[in-house]
C-alpha cells in the first residue's frame, strides 16, 4: 500500500474526479490509503479500539458526503486531517454532555419522592438498581451508549436515530443489539462485583 504522503497531487486529483463521478473502487482507494491516518487520530481522542473504528467510519462518512467542497488547490491529506480532528472534536464534547446529561437525569431521578405505596426498602432497592444502570452505562463506549440511550431511553424510532447521527439504520440497528449485550454484560459484571464485597 502506497505511503497517502507520496501519492502524486494528481493521481488524488484523479481518484477525487473517478469518486465524484460515483466511481466505488476510488472511494475505496481513497479509504484504504488514508484509513490508519484518520485511525490513528480516532484513537488518540477515544483511546478505546472499538471506539476510533466506529469514530474511523463517521469520519470517512463525512469526508464522503463533503468530497465536493474540497478545494483541489489544497492538499488533500491536510484537508482529510483537519476533517478528522474538527468531528472527533464535535464527538468529544457531545460524549462530555451526554455524561453530563446521564448525571443529572440519574440524579433528578433519586431524589424524587417514592412511589404511593412504596415502602422505604422498596424505594431504595429501586435508587440502586439506577444506580447501578447508571455505573453500567457509564462503562460503554459513548457510540453504544448513545444508541442505547436514544432507543431505549428516548424511545426514538430507528429511522430518527438515523436521522440523529447521520448513520445508515443497519448501522443503528448494530450499535442498539452491540449496546444492549454490553450494557447486560457490564450490569451483571457489577453485580458479581457486589456480590463478592458482601461476602
Amino acid at each position: 500500500m502506497p505511503d497517502p504522503s507520496s501519492v502524486s497531487t494528481d493521481a488524488i486529483d484523479a481518484l477525487i474526479q473517478r469518486c465524484l463521478g460515483g466511481d466505488q473502487t476510488a472511494w475505496e482507494d481513497i479509504v484504504r490509503q488514508h484509513r490508519r491516518k484518520v485511525f490513528n487520530i480516532a484513537y488518540k481522542f477515544t483511546g478505546r479500539h472499538d471506539e476510533a473504528e466506529d469514530l474511523t467510519q463517521d469520519v470517512f462518512l463525512k469526508i464522503f458526503k463533503s468530497l465536493h467542497t474540497f478545494d483541489r488547490r489544497a492538499n488533500f491529506q491536510t484537508w482529510l486531517v483537519s476533517v478528522s480532528r474538527n468531528l472527533c472534536i464535535d464527538h468529544y464534547r457531545s460524549v462530555r454532555k451526554e455524561r453530563e446529561t446521564i448525571d443529572r437525569d440519574v440524579d433528578a431521578g433519586e431524589l424524587t419522592p417514592s412511589a404511593p405505596g412504596q415502602n422505604a426498602y422498596q424505594a431504595l432497592e429501586q435508587r440502586d438498581r439506577v444506580e447501578l444502570l447508571r455505573k453500567a452505562m457509564s462503562e460503554l463506549a459513548p457510540s453504544l451508549r448513545t444508541a442505547v440511550m436514544l432507543r431505549d431511553i428516548q424511545e426514538l424510532s430507528y429511522q430518527e436515530i438515523a436521522d440523529h447521527l447521520q448513520l445508515p439504520e443497519g448501522t443503528v440497528k448494530s450499535r442498539i443489539n452491540r449496546g444492549r449485550t454490553e450494557l447486560a454484560r457490564q450490569v451483571q459484571r457489577l453485580r458479581d462485583e457486589d456480590e463478592r464485597v458482601t461476602e
